[in-house]
């Protein structure tokens, strides 16, 4: 075959693929908008993807599980999937497809489907939640995003609200419409955003969410906005106890409050690793920990799980944080008043300590630092561990790819095979804990292991709010992963 022959035939396969993936993504979005489905790949976002993102997402997924996984696979299950009656679910077409590729002789790939999520029948149905976000700050916008993006047909969580301290008025909302539609490290909002002035709302794709100035929690009754039973998301940080978050509890309309930071006298959860321990029937209040650690719990729990971890050390290189200052200024903390841009400060973490609030074994196991450096977001943990069974460089990076697949910390951790990744690499990634398995450390004797846990310390961590907080509004819905 001449070079032009070939050349031609990569132009028709290439048409072809991109032709499937054109279907493939109509299939993702009725799958959504219809019947409240999502689809993911190996836990990537497949909607509101392009063309390219998906064949990407395809490559890495062929490279993770060391098998093609081709578009023309995930069309034929994506099909078999509509086929058939489910409730709303998020299921994994990559581990779908992976596990009908390991299915001995010809399958039929609805009947095989049809098997795998039969568990799906018995699924009760889900009531929505309505949310208030109470702050509108880094974490507060990126949860906005999300949710309004995830909205679909409304069945799981509704954002109703926003409430902000001072005045509201245009040009306040203008601004906060600017801040939700334009972010310098996530960049623009894939929605719309308008200001409806006659009702201190924002109009995002299409839905209300109203704006609400309030100097305390207790001063607002939500129930005059309709707004009945709601989870109040709290990411003000001015709150961090039991008894000042017991202050949203005694406004009208609110039955559950979640914090975005670790808080006093209250469950500190980490998604995936000890959220079943804490009945949403019988708990009100609810913290979601830190980025720092919703990032290295879930890798320490599967590598204590699996090993055994006598004692180790955590340092986190943390990119700088509203919290410092933009140029040399005073500042309550020793070093923080440094210019955040130019400098590494080091810097204290409860990181090590918070382990073991949702890990109780690590009690007194773990030493902590932290260095912020100069990014503005994408962070890196690193552990040092001395571990109870010896292990390998292939022995723990094939306990963590195990981890990443399969089991209940698949939304938590993913496994990176990528030799060039750098902290702009995972700005974006919806997982808390990036384990790069390129860069693992074993001592020869093998009772030390040093490793590299990446994570983007603002959307990674929103995402571990909006699972908790699925949790908390009892809105989960059928999963396959």
């Amino acid at each position: 075959m001449s070079t032009q022959d070939t050349y031609e035939k990569e132009l028709a396969f290439q048409a072809d693929r991109r032709r499937a993936t054109v279907a493939f993504i109509k299939i993702v979005s009725d799958l959504w908008y219809d019947n409240s489905i999502e689809l993911v790949l190996f836990r990537n976002q497949l909607i509101d993807r392009n063309v390219s993102e998906i064949l990407d997402l395809h490559e890495y997924a062929g490279a993770f599980v060391q098998k093609p996984i081709s578009i023309f696979d995930s069309v034929e299950i994506a099909e078999a999937i509509k086929q058939l009656d489910l409730p709303p679910a998020k299921l994994d077409i990559g581990k779908l497809t992976y596990e009908y590729h390991m299915e001995p002789g010809d399958v039929n790939a609805t009947s095989f489907v049809s098997k795998k999520l039969k568990g799906a029948q018995t699924f009760g149905n889900i009531a929505p939640k309505d949310v208030v976000l109470y702050g509108f700050g880094r974490i507060g916008r990126l949860v906005a995003r999300e949710l309004m993006t995830r909205t679909g047909k409304g069945s799981q969580l509704r954002l109703r609200a926003v409430v902000t301290r001072g005045t509201i008025d245009e040009t306040v909302l203008e601004k906060r419409a600017s801040l939700l539609k334009s972010d310098s490290v996530h960049g623009d909002f894939s929605g719309t955003v308008s200001v409806d002035l006659a009702n201190n709302s924002l109009i995002i794709n299409g839905t209300t969410v109203r704006f609400i100035s309030a100097k305390a929690p207790e001063d607002i009754d939500y129930t005059q906005y309709d707004i009945e039973n709601a989870l109040v998301i709290d990411n003000t940080g001015a709150f961090r106890d039991k008894e000042a978050l017991s202050r949203h509890l005694l406004s009208k309309g609110v039955e559950k409050v979640l914090l975005t930071a670790p808080g006093k006298g209250i469950p500190n959860i980490v998604h995936g690793v000890n959220h079943l321990e804490n009945d949403p029937d019988q708990v009100q209040i609810f913290s979601a920990a830190s980025c720092t650690t919703n990032a290295i719990t879930p890798v320490l729990k599967a590598i204590d799980d699996s090993l055994g971890i006598n004692s180790g050390h955590l340092e986190t290189i943390h990119a700088y944080t509203n919290d410092q200052n933009l140029v040399d200024n005073m500042h309550s903390k020793y070093r923080r008043g440094r210019a955040a841009a130019l400098n590494m400060v080091i810097t204290e973490t409860g990181a090590g300590a918070a382990v073991s609030k949702a890990l109780p074994s690590f009690e007194g196991k773990l030493t902590s630092n932290a260095i912020r450096v100069p990014v503005p977001n994408g962070s890196l943990a690193i552990l040092s561990l001395d571990l109870e069974t010896p292990t390998s460089i292939d022995g723990l990076n094939t306990i963590m790819k195990k981890y990443a697949l399969e089991g209940a910390l698949v939304e938590q951790i993913k496994y990176s095979i990528d030799n060039e990744l750098v902290s702009s690499d995972i700005v974006g990634s919806s997982a808390p804990s990036i384990y790069d398995s390129n860069a693992t450390i074993v001592r020869p004797d093998g009772k030390n292991a040093v490793i590299y846990v990446w994570y983007d310390n603002e959307y990674g961590y929103s995402h571990q709010v909006i699972r908790l907080a699925k949790y908390i509004a009892k809105v989960r819905r059928f999963t396959y992963y």
